[in-house]
């Protein structure tokens, strides 16, 4: 009975580390939208100056502040559970974690449409 509690206890926290691993890229992720976001926005203030894409670049920096809040808090709630908690992983700790994953690439496919609506207006101003 012994071992099998302890390899339970292994088990928890090395899907604990995985997920917290995976976590950390995302956040790594997100502080680099951060920064691209910042390098658009001038772009945008000094030559393309629409008012739709400032609100957009403002909603994106919003969005990804706001959810990496959350996975900063999320990343507490795992520590925690790594270093103090008892409980099991089960099919719904994998449920939430998959639930962040899921958000998370949802962010990421807006960020990318994005960038990809910026860039093609980028591409009507020529250099005189």
């Amino acid at each position: 009975m012994q071992i099998t509690i302890h390899k339970i206890n292994v088990h928890r926290r090395l899907c604990i580390q995985k997920d917290l691993l995976e976590l950390n890229s995302w956040i790594n992720s997100m502080e680099c939208f951060n920064s691209e976001l910042d390098h658009v926005s001038i772009i945008e203030k000094q030559l393309i100056r629409i008012e739709s894409v400032s609100r957009k670049i403002q909603v994106l920096r919003r969005n990804n502040i706001l959810y990496m809040a959350n996975l900063c808090k999320y990343e507490q709630e795992l520590k925690i559970e790594y270093e103090y908690g008892k409980v099991e992983y089960d099919f719904n700790r994998l449920k939430v974690h998959e639930q962040k994953r899921e958000n998370y690439m949802k962010l990421v496919e807006e960020f990318n449409a994005f960038k990809n609506e910026f860039y093609l207006l980028l591409r009507k101003y020529q250099r005189k």
